[in-house]
């Protein structure tokens, strides 16, 4: 299907859907722990993923917690938080959107999410740029839900629905949403990539019509494989548990499961990650080439794990948001200015 095609599809589907996080008040985002100060601006509004409760939820919600990692007030946030019970995402609006938006993922391992330094930063970064971002709070699979290894990319399918339902509200194309994941939110948007039409769960409304694609994708020193020889141990066990069979390493290892509709992907890493062996952005790389997926791969010397954009300041690894952006629209992502 061309772009155009592929447009002018979206926006005959998303003429009847509905605009499911439009009613009611929505859920609020996390502030600082003991009302320590934000440095930086904060999201603009939410959106609830589930309009009637997350799917599979266990008898004993999880109770949302939020941890401030900085030591030094007057530094950056850093927040991370865990136990998510109402998934939903923050909403950074440009004051003139220019049509393209993002879905984010933060990493954590699968047991909590960095969303200042994976997560908001990119946020404010892109929509000083005209670019909508929506940063994701989506449930992590340890925390009593059922269906344990598919909740993260539920909610990320919901997601992309759900942006695509709201294009109007937002001033965005919905042929041009692209998603974008850091280290375990590298491997839900590397998952993203790979099952972005696989059934997870039974539609709610009708956002759920609509497709699940990114328009093109950026995972970000991304966990990929669950094989044991290269994966990052804490993100698997997090995810499939203790002791996964080689059916369930597989169908999670989304360097296997790449097929020729994935959409194209912008891969960078740093060369000295001691968390997530660089292996699995190569083993990504690798499966996006066989099946002829277009990819675009950086890999830097320094960078260690976890940058996101205040890791790599005065390092050559600094320019990758502005390489990101670069390839994005040679792939027609941004307008040529």
């Amino acid at each position: 299907m061309t772009g155009i095609d592929r447009r002018t599809a979206l926006l005959t589907t998303l003429g009847a859907a509905v605009a499911a996080s439009s009613a009611g008040a929505q859920t609020a985002l996390p502030m600082a722990p003991g009302n320590a100060p934000l440095v930086l601006s904060q999201p603009d509004e939410t959106i609830d993923l589930w309009p009637k409760g997350a799917p599979g939820m266990p008898a004993k919600p999880p109770v949302e917690v939020t941890t401030e990692r900085r030591k030094d007030t007057a530094k950056l946030n850093d927040r991370s938080v865990a136990g998510v019970a109402v998934p939903r995402m923050a909403v950074f609006r440009p004051a003139k959107p220019n049509g393209a938006s993002l879905l984010v993922f933060p990493g954590g391992g699968y047991v909590r999410m960095a969303i200042d330094k994976e997560g908001y930063e990119i946020g404010r970064l892109l929509a000083a740029r005209g670019i909508t971002v929506f940063v994701l709070f989506y449930r992590l699979p340890g925390e009593g839900w059922a269906n344990r290894a598919n909740v993260p990319l539920q909610d990320a399918q919901r997601a992309m629905r759900l942006i695509r339902s709201q294009a109007t509200k937002y001033g965005i194309d919905p042929a041009r949403v692209a998603a974008m994941g850091f280290s375990a939110g590298g491997h839900l948007c590397a998952d993203l990539v790979a099952r972005f039409a696989a059934k997870t769960y039974d539609p709610v409304d009708a956002a759920d019509t609509l497709s699940a694609q990114p328009m093109l994708a950026a995972p970000i020193y991304p966990v990929v494989s669950m094989d044991a020889s290269v994966a990052h141990m804490g993100s698997r066990e997090a995810l499939l548990g203790p002791d996964p069979s080689p059916a369930l390493i597989a169908a999670h290892s989304p360097d296997r499961n790449i097929k020729p509709d994935s959409p194209p992907c912008f891969l960078c890493a740093a060369e000295d990650d001691p968390v997530v062996p660089i292996e699995n952005t190569l083993l990504f790389h690798a499966a996006l080439r066989t099946a002829k997926v277009p990819v675009e791969l950086h890999l830097f010397e320094q960078g260690n794990h976890g940058f996101g954009l205040r890791g790599v300041v005065g390092k050559p690894a600094q320019v990758w948001p502005d390489l990101f952006l670069g390839w994005a629209t040679s792939r027609g992502w941004l307008a040529v200015a």
